[in-house]
């Protein structure tokens, strides 16, 4: 397992919300969801993305952007439309100020607009995301990335239509399902452009010294791991391995194993009932104790104290029980 599967593992759409909407100029949608994690493309005609922070960015008919952080942002045919919908957490949409009055109508199933034949369409999807191994993930990407059609056309753009406007048993799961692997698609894409800046773990991969020892971690962070034998796996010596992987991952190997193992911890302390003491043998530490030392040393809290600031989700444990990460 590849470290990017092991943080997309962490990133799946649960009850992704869904919007297609489709305008005529000028026209403008300001996005307030306040979605962790959120995936457009341009389906007809082009927009520009605008964002506090960053400068305006260009998409064309095909391209697909992904946007981190709940702040809003605005997408329209031109940079001084002013927004004519608002859409809300839930994709609840509202008509602003100035809009033509027929933009509030619900052409079918999870669909906006005028009129089906609008000169735009903007298909989008959004994740709820409260995980630390999703958040080692959004911390790598921007706050807006917009990847070209040519990267990414294929089939798995081309179903978005017809999938967001059906209504069929399962519907959702099948959504969500395209929501993940566009997803997929889209960052394996950006990361390979050279305008990614792709972050250490990323890059260090195909290295036939640090992605060898990245893949080991990530797949059996419980294995009581040292410099030493990873070294001797890797079939170099101890300071050939360190210096290598600090060099390509940023940071030394059993620091990033430590980090590594807390995210799986936070993660099964807010999704399981496990007790600290299950959860730290899981992630590869002998008991509690040793986990509680780690958590509060690195994250200033302690386990118990994490798992109390959030409400407990459904189970879906992020190890197995035999101590290997989940695959």
């Amino acid at each position: 397992m590849d470290v990017l599967d092991d943080l997309l593992a962490g990133t799946r759409a649960r009850g992704g919300v869904f919007n297609l909407t489709i305008m005529d100029p000028p026209w403008a949608l300001e996005i307030v969801d306040e979605a962790a994690l959120s995936l457009a493309t341009m389906v007809r005609g082009s927009a520009w993305v605008r964002r506090d922070g960053i400068d305006p960015m260009l998409m064309s008919p095909g391209d697909v952007a992904v946007f981190t952080g709940p702040s809003p942002y605005v997408v329209g045919d031109a940079l001084d439309t002013a927004a004519q919908l608002r859409i809300h957490p839930g994709g609840v949409c509202e008509p602003l100020p100035g809009a033509p009055v027929d933009y509030s109508a619900r052409l079918g199933v999870r669909t906006w607009g005028g009129r089906v034949e609008g000169a735009a369409m903007v298909a989008s999807g959004s994740y709820q995301l409260a995980g630390d191994v999703s958040r080692r993930l959004l911390t790598a990407l921007p706050s807006v990335l917009v990847v070209p059609a040519a990267d990414v056309a294929g089939t798995v753009m081309d179903m978005v239509i017809d999938e967001i406007q059906r209504d069929a048993p399962g519907q959702q799961s099948v959504l969500d399902r395209w929501l993940d692997l566009a997803l997929i698609t889209t960052l394996r894409a950006w990361f390979a452009r050279p305008e990614s800046q792709a972050p250490g773990w990323y890059q260090a991969q195909s290295d036939p010294v640090a992605g060898v020892a990245l893949r080991m971690l990530h797949d059996n962070p419980a294995h009581p791991w040292s410099v030493v034998e990873l070294a001797d796996r890797v079939g170099v010596s101890r300071a050939s391995l360190a210096r290598r992987f600090t060099s390509l991952v940023g940071e030394a190997p059993m620091t990033y194993l430590t980090g590594w193992r807390l995210a799986l911890a936070a993660d099964l302390l807010r999704s399981t009932n496990s007790t600290v003491e299950t959860v730290a043998r899981q992630v590869g530490y002998a008991n509690a104790f040793a986990l509680s030392v780690a958590f509060k040393r690195v994250r200033g809290t302690t386990p118990t104290a994490h798992r109390r600031s959030s409400p407990l989700s459904a189970p879906e444990p992020a190890a197995r029980r035999d101590g290997t990460h989940r695959r």
